[in-house]
């Protein structure tokens, strides 16, 4: 993995179980640092045999309009790699801004957590 450069945040850890890539989301989330995420994850989805994304967002406090954007698109180029998309842990407060930013976060199935989220992409027929 690359070291970030001084004065950079260290890059979001993809971790792989199994066909399934595991993304925790830790505080703020800076517009570059998404932005890596976004083609990490596509370019770990293009090189393995990745069928499912769980994001859990249990540790953001706060999603603006760039992030569900980003969100969103991860989803979008998952599902065109074959690739089912969970977004887990979503906290109320989140939840209500997304709402209120008018945001859908189209092609994102949502769980509680990361277990129900593990569940949900094990279910391949739905």
């Amino acid at each position: 993995m690359n070291q970030p450069t001084p004065g950079q945040p260290a890059p979001v850890p993809v971790l792989a179980l199994g066909d399934v890539l595991l993304v925790s989301l830790q505080g703020e989330l800076h517009d570059g640092m998404a932005e890596q995420l976004q083609h990490d994850i596509t370019s770990r989805i293009a090189t393995n045999r990745v069928t499912g994304v769980v994001i859990d967002i249990s540790g953001v406090d706060m999603v603006d309009s760039f992030l569900g954007r980003v969100l969103a698109e991860i989803a979008s180029t998952a599902s065109l790699l074959a690739a089912r998309t969970v977004l887990a842990g979503m906290r109320p407060a989140v939840a209500i801004t997304l709402v209120e930013l008018g945001l859908t976060l189209p092609g994102l199935v949502t769980a509680l957590d990361v277990d129900r989220a593990m569940e949900l992409l094990s279910q391949r027929g739905s």
